[in-house]
């Protein structure tokens, strides 16, 4: 594939000249980086118009939503030793008959049982193995899951070393008073993560991936596994191609393709434009939009304070990008120039069809800054609920002013917020929903680096939706943690958002790609 020239400007603002660059003529969103086409991302420039007829015209043929299960594969490990005269025949541990071992099976599959019962996201836990020779640890090791949880009752070194593969997410169990004790609660740290040595050894595996009695500590590292597996390789439509913030985020792409091992997946402005056209010449499916928009108009809750057809025309443009997702066969997508390119050949913006996508389950976001992208994949997977990117502002006094106008309706994933159609507000053009979040919702806010090597994270709380001259969707936000050190330690430009308290979660997978996390607000939450 031919790399396209980064353009210069994304051109998704108005022409008002930037404030931080007075008289240069380049605004806000113009340092976004490289609409074109980058290296390496896949085209959809041969996809036949033919194959995007609105398909639309049925919703129930849409493709599935994605939501990859984590499958993990549960083993005790374990052995019997024989006494013998007058030497020390036996270690540590409470199992000492084949009857407590059966016991024991018992207990830890009702605790499975139970976590996958309270799990809110998919997971798939094999049968329970009991692993006490090296055969049968190879055996498992080579099974298909994504991992393996460890109950360590005994057994040697050698086995637990075959049963952790490296290249898997691991999890070793071990009882302190849950059940009889194990005696891996003795040695996992000096001989397995030290191997007998000051210096941490073990590749894949850390001090986080080791429990002592709490299933609960479990299942939250599942959850975090779970996001992690449906962020790794994920398919990701870029409407304009893909950029990334400022100058900061110029290899924001590539870091994305080679770290995150996304495909990312182009559709030129032009094809675009091709899409929308046949789109509007097909009545029925204008027809249904038309329908479908005044449905969402009278919904409780709902205003509008913006020309009815940009939100007709909103409802056709959301059907164009479910073809172009369905096509690519994936449910992500983000659209760069999004605040320019689009309106004219839509006669609308892409506000409003990225909130009903998040609402309806998918992936979508504006301004194609693949810097915060894959930050939202993984908080939307590990949290079961849309995210909200948003543009920041200047922390003060434990609070912080987030904004955009493509923010979901359903951020609990269930129950619409109150919403007031407007205008997009810097181009005072189109329909753009002004969500207002519910005052009180614990909110985990995460703020990824231009590199992708440091993401810092806080706890936070909504206190205020004003109405402030800024894009339309906004919520001011109390910071568990404070300010201060906000200020000091963000990068980047971008954020991402959700209802709930995910920070240990994120903060687990970003270890597994070798990713620092700092967490502004590290006091232990209960589970959202």
């Amino acid at each position: 594939m031919t790399k396209k020239p980064a353009l210069s400007s994304c051109g998704c603002c108005s022409a008002t000249a930037c404030p931080a660059h007075p008289g240069d003529g380049i605004t806000r969103r113009d340092f976004l980086v490289g609409a074109g086409v980058v290296a390496g991302a896949a085209a959809m420039g041969g996809l036949a118009l033919s194959s995007l007829k609105a398909r639309a015209a049925q919703e129930s043929a849409r493709r599935s939503l994605i939501n990859l299960p984590l499958r993990m594969q549960p083993v005790l490990l374990y052995q019997i030793f024989q006494h013998q005269k007058a030497t020390s025949w036996r270690p540590w541990g409470g199992l000492h008959t084949e009857a407590q071992v059966t016991e024991e099976k018992s207990r830890i599959e009702d605790e499975l049982k139970a976590m996958v019962q309270r799990a809110d996201f998919p997971i798939e836990m094999l049968p329970l193995v009991a692993v006490k020779s090296r055969s049968e640890a190879d055996q498992v090791a080579q099974g298909k899951h994504d991992g393996v949880i460890i109950y360590a009752a005994s057994g040697g070194g050698d086995l637990i070393e075959t049963l952790a593969v490296p290249d898997k997410w691991n999890l070793i169990f071990v009882r302190h008073r849950s059940g009889p004790v194990y005696l891996w609660y003795e040695i996992a740290h000096p001989i397995f993560l030290r191997k007998m040595l000051d210096q941490f050894g073990r590749p894949g595996m850390d001090v986080q991936d080791v429990v002592v009695d709490n299933p609960d500590e479990v299942l939250w590292r599942l959850r975090a596994l779970h996001g992690l597996k449906n962020t790794l390789g994920k398919r990701i439509v870029a409407i304009g191609g893909a950029s990334g913030w400022g100058p900061g985020g110029a290899k924001a792409p590539e870091i994305t393709r080679n770290l995150w091992k996304m495909e990312i997946v182009n559709v030129p402005y032009p094809d675009l434009g091709k899409y929308i056209q046949q789109a509007r010449q097909n009545d029925d499916l204008v027809a249904r939009c038309r329908g479908e928009a005044g449905k969402y108009l009278a919904q409780q809750g709902v205003s509008l304070e913006t020309d009815r057809q940009f939100v007709e025309k909103a409802f056709v443009l959301c059907e164009v990008f479910k073809d172009l997702l369905d096509a690519a066969e994936t449910d992500a997508i983000t659209i760069n120039s999004c605040m320019g390119t689009i309106m004219p050949m839509s006669e609308t913006t892409a506000c409003l069809p990225l909130s009903l996508l998040n609402d309806a389950g998918y992936l979508a976001f504006c301004e194609s800054d693949f810097v915060v992208i894959p930050s939202g994949i993984m908080l939307h997977y590990i949290s079961s609920k849309p995210v909200f990117l948003n543009d920041p502002t200047y922390p003060h006094d434990n609070l912080v002013t987030l904004a955009h106008c493509t923010a979901p309706r359903k951020m609990d994933g269930a129950n619409y917020e109150d919403t007031r159609i407007l205008t997009h507000f810097e181009s005072d053009y189109g329909a753009a929903p002004k969500v207002n979040m519910r005052l009180g919702a614990p909110l985990t806010t995460l703020a990824p680096d231009f590199a992708c090597k440091r993401w810092v994270g806080f706890d936070g709380e909504i206190v205020d939706h004003p109405f402030l001259d800024i894009c339309r969707s906004q919520i001011d936000v109390r910071i568990k943690g404070g300010s201060d050190r906000l200020l000091e330690e963000m990068q980047g430009f971008h954020w991402m958002c959700s209802y709930g308290n995910y920070l240990r979660e994120t903060g687990y997978a970003l270890r597994k790609v070798g990713v620092d996390f700092l967490n502004l607000s590290p006091a232990k939450a209960p589970l959202a």
